[in-house]
């Protein structure tokens, strides 16, 4: 009896081990197809129809992101993504920016885009000779970035350049930049200046470098017209520079829109180099590049005077060493300006006759008006 009931026994517990072992069997085999399932899910074509673009916020987690993914249709589900990103120990490298996710990408083709690729970047160009004030304007204006810029920053401290930036960047982070853009700059072109300069500081040739950008739009000719103003210093000549009074009236807070009054030019205030000796207290705009290494290594000329060569900016200047020969190029530059109002009388007078005729006539050319004669003695 004895032997039967440890028969028994025994074959109680080879039920018992088969049947934990076919339980095993049968959780490892279920395992093995759903990890098969998921690896497949995880390589398969997405379910994103054409090419996106997805935004990943700056300190999303992983789920987070895999919600993300499945509201926009680029993935089939959220866990298959966050289970795959963790096995692949991706969860840490996933980076905050806008990427594009090409049509019917993967799951593991959207894991490195968002883990390897290159965020999509944007840009802000900021033109030579603004003043702080209209940089603040156009940054705050642009979409894509974060933050408000609320305190105008000092008048020169900006380097006018186009600067990438990727989708929720804080707007003060492109500021940070211009603003060391500008510092490295002005060490490098100072480190490198004319040793016979009449400037006493990096500060100075700043300042003559944001009057000489204001002075001219034609880039070939800013060297000239340092060498006029850095003249004008070394024989202690004022420097009769027009922007420098429009700055002093509007602040940089936009263009004056006028020509000056004779009062304006006749009052004495601190920007109105009509009227006081030496450079003004401080830039009147951000000046480029190309406008500080002019007046650190200006044109070799003896010239003290320039006026504009014509109607059209695009014109340029014309230069002058002594005043009898400025003052003809001011005749000059007067007779085109009666010339060019004239045509102008001319052609609006005969688009009013043609309009009272009944009779479309095209408008003029149009040229924009010269800055006026700057400087002279």
């Amino acid at each position: 009896m004895a032997k039967k009931r440890n028969k028994r026994r025994r074959n109680g517990l080879l039920d018992g081990l088969n049947a934990l072992l076919s339980l095993f069997l049968l959780v490892v085999l279920v395992a093995a197809g759903v990890a098969l399932f998921g690896i497949q899910r995880f390589y398969a074509e997405g379910p994103g129809g054409e090419d996106t673009t997805f935004s990943v916020p700056r300190g999303a987690s992983l789920s987070t992101i895999s919600e993300s993914l499945t509201d926009q249709g680029l993935v089939a589900d959220s866990w298959t993504f966050r289970i795959g990103t963790l096995l692949n120990r991706k969860q840490g490298a996933l980076k905050a920016g806008e990427f594009r996710i090409t049509a019917h990408a993967s799951m593991a083709e959207i894991l490195r885009e968002l883990t390897e690729g290159k965020a999509i970047t944007y840009s802000v160009t900021i033109p030579e000779g603004w003043t702080s004030w209209e940089v603040v304007q156009r940054i705050n204006a642009k979409e894509n970035l974060t933050g408000e810029i609320t305190d105008i920053p000092a008048e020169g401290t900006l380097m006018p350049n186009t600067y990438s930036f990727e989708r929720d960047q804080d707007r003060q982070v492109i500021l940070d930049q211009m603003e060391k853009a500008m510092t490295d700059a002005l060490i490098e072109v100072w480190a490198n200046r004319d040793p016979d300069l009449p400037l006493a500081s990096p500060e100075e040739l700043l300042t003559l470098a944001s009057i000489v950008e204001r002075e001219t739009g034609v880039a070939s000719e800013r060297p000239m017209v340092a060498a006029v103003f850095v003249n004008r210093l070394k024989k202690h000549m004022r420097l009769q520079s027009d922007p420098t009074i429009m700055y002093g009236i509007t602040q940089g807070q936009g263009p004056l829109g006028r020509g000056l009054t004779r009062s304006e030019i006749d009052r004495e205030t601190p920007y109105n180099t009509y009227q006081i000796d030496g450079l003004p207290p401080g830039p009147i705009c951000n000046p480029g590049l190309d406008a500080l290494e002019a007046v650190a290594n200006p044109a070799k000329s003896d010239a003290i005077y320039f006026v504009a060569a014509g109607v059209s900016p695009d014109q340029g200047h014309v230069f002058a060493t002594t005043l009898d020969e400025h003052n003809r190029n001011v005749a000059a530059y007067r007779r085109a300006v009666a010339e060019y109002e004239a045509q102008q009388a001319a052609a609006a007078a005969a688009a009013e006759q043609a309009g009272s005729d009944g009779q479309e006539t095209p408008p003029a050319d149009e040229a924009a008006p010269a800055d006026g004669t700057a400087p002279s003695n």
